[in-house]
């Protein structure tokens, strides 16, 4: 699945979750916020897929209280560095292989 935007529909499919739950999740976890389209409809991003699945995997899987999930998650927040940009990541592999190569020189 790779669309801009997904329906609670499509989600609650894809992820395996009445759509209930994922408004419940919506209410009880602060990073769960879906952004809404014209008709007030709930859409959801790659990113909220991914945390969604974090959070199934959290109170489903390993039977996390939404509260241990909601601390769960917080601490995986503090703990993962910020991601940079597959653009720059790029930028930054040719700079180094260049920077080698220079060195090789001195």
């Amino acid at each position: 699945m790779k669309k801009l935007y997904y329906s609670i529909g499509e989600v609650s499919k894809f992820v395996g979750v009445e759509p209930h739950v994922l408004r419940y999740w919506e209410q009880k976890f602060t990073q769960l916020s879906p952004s809404k389209n014209r008709a007030g409809k709930r859409v959801y991003t790659e990113q909220d897929l991914e945390l969604i699945c974090k959070l199934k995997s959290l109170i489903v899987d390993q039977k996390y209280s939404t509260a241990g999930a909601r601390k769960a998650l917080d601490e995986d927040l503090d703990e993962k560095p910020d991601e940079l940009p597959a653009p720059v990541v790029n930028d930054l592999q040719k700079v180094r292989v260049l920077l080698k190569d220079l060195l090789k020189h001195i």
